[in-house]
């Protein structure tokens, strides 16, 4: 055995540790005044950052603490300095710019908005917010509330010098109105009135108007902009807490569950706030499971909706009779695309798997003249020989069931509530509508449903699943196909 080897560390002078004291303060320092150079982008930020390149107005829509105020504070830096990283594929401003940016009150606006740009202490300890130290002109202190900052003055890279002035949405839209800007960012949810004097500032330049926030308000004006109206050059990115690396898995358990559950979607996965018009009220945790190998005994069928401007989508069922439970395991949408497209995606789950298709698919496609179904059924996929019906009655003509909405929808509420429907984890797309599906005024709001809309086309038909010819193999796990084209789905 090897004698252990004791390393004796002498005692240290008051002179010595307070030099090596001053040191580590010194080297916490240099860190903190390269905020801007060490961050590190998560995924869902870096496609908010990217979204720039093509989107005018962004919405981080995300849960509390994931990070959405830290990424708009590094993008807003890197505008103004022009210290972009070598990952950046956004949005260049190659000159000196100009930005307003707040959040609902001065302190909320100093607590947020400035913290991240400048520091804890603007005074004490300039340079440890995202604006590096050796970028900072000069920093203009507000009226009314302590410590806040109206103006800061950042050097350009491309010559110049940029500006950002501080406001609260308290103030009114008044206070918004000022000189024409290349940028706006709004922490936290900025009232219409308010949004709209932003957006207006940046008009003449075609400008950037960023928002970070958690939807706690539900559907408001603003955020139905971004989710259903879906304007032009309008973008959203929304970040749950598992797109969040700083949590454990531990970790996020324990947070999920200390938020009451009429809060639990929005605080947790950034999903705006339905009350009770939500159609499927019900966590993405009570109904995902992780894919797995389908056995070759169960039946499958698939689901389409018919779509152009808005999406094309196909959903992928399978059906576990013995238990008698309904499994999304395959998902894709997109729009614009045609059915060759669209067939050549959706094939490789198996083009034998029957195809169930709603009433649409019988108007005529203006181009060719050819009904929509057969057009798919042309390139490839097993088409049902009739539209999307409930089950007839027993002893009733196939056919004679209906097509009605809601009770599809209710057959498949109960499933969820009952836990005899269950989601691969992979289908973002369908978790994504099943949070925003909604009703106005009772009725259903047709938007953002189209992965929704197509299991329940699939469901309706589900006595036409089929089980795959070949039985000595089950069905491989269903990731989401692959798009044949570019384009956004």
């Amino acid at each position: 055995m090897t004698d252990a080897v004791t390393y004796v560390i002498p005692d240290m002078t008051r002179a010595e540790k307070l030099e090596l004291l001053a040191l580590l303060e010194e080297k916490e320092r240099r860190w903190n005044g390269r905020r801007l150079l060490e961050y590190k982008p998560y995924a869902k930020q870096k496609d908010f950052h990217a979204m720039s390149a093509i989107m005018r107005e962004r919405l981080m829509c995300a849960g509390n603490q994931l990070g959405k105020t830290l990424c708009a504070a590094a993008e807003v830096a890197m505008h103004l300095s022009g210290r972009y990283p070598d990952w950046w594929v956004g949005r260049k401003l190659e000159h000196a710019n100009h930005w307003l940016a707040g959040s609902e009150s001065g302190e909320l606006t100093r607590r947020g908005v400035q913290r991240l740009l400048l520091g804890r202490d603007y005074k004490t300890d300039p340079g440890t917010g995202m604006i590096m130290l050796e970028d900072i002109v000069d920093i203009t202190p507000a009226r009314g509330v302590p410590e806040l900052v109206d103006t800061i003055k950042v050097k350009n890279k491309y010559g110049g010098v940029s500006t950002i002035s501080l406001k609260s949405y308290d103030q009114g839209r008044g206070k918004w109105q000022a000189d024409t800007v290349h940028g706006v960012w709004f922490d936290e949810e900025p009232p219409e009135d308010v949004y709209f004097e932003g957006l207006t500032r940046t008009n003449t330049t075609m400008g950037m108007v960023l928002l970070t926030f958690t939807p706690l308000k539900g559907m408001s004006a603003v955020v139905k902009r971004f989710f259903l109206d879906k304007i032009p050059e309008t973008g959203i990115v929304t970040m749950t807490i598992d797109d969040a690396d700083h949590y454990t898995p531990e970790q996020r358990e324990r947070i999920r569950a200390s938020y009451p559950a009429h809060e639990k979607e929005a605080r947790a996965n950034g999903v705006p706030t339905m009350g009770s018009g939500l159609i499927f009220p019900v966590t993405d945790e009570s109904i995902t499971v992780a894919p797995f190998r389908i056995p070759a005994h169960w039946p499958l069928i698939m689901g389409i909706d018919f779509g152009w401007e808005h999406p094309t989508a196909c959903v992928l069922l399978a059906w576990d009779r013995d238990l008698d439970v309904i499994y999304v395991c395959g998902e894709y949408r997109k729009s614009e695309a045609v059915p060759a497209i669209v067939a050549a995606a959706v094939k490789p789950w198996g083009a034998w798997i029957p195809v169930s298709w709603p009433h649409d698919g019988l108007q005529h496609d203006k181009g060719s003249g050819e009904q929509l179904a057969l057009q798919y059924k042309t390139h490839g996929l097993n088409m049902l020989k009739d539209r999307a019906t409930h089950a007839p009655a027993k002893g009733e003509e196939e056919g004679t069931g209906g097509n009605g909405v809601e009770a599809g929808l209710q057959d498949m509420y109960e499933r969820m509530i009952t836990d005899r429907w269950k989601v691969f984890s992979t289908c973002v797309k369908w978790l994504e509508e099943k949070r925003m599906y909604h009703r106005d005024d009772g009725k259903v709001v047709k938007m953002m449903d189209d992965t929704i809309s197509a299991s329940r086309y699939g469901y309706m038909m589900k006595r036409k699943a089929k089980t795959k010819p070949t039985q000595n193999a089950g069905v491989p796990r269903m990731p989401p196909p692959r798009p044949v084209a570019p384009g956004m789905g």
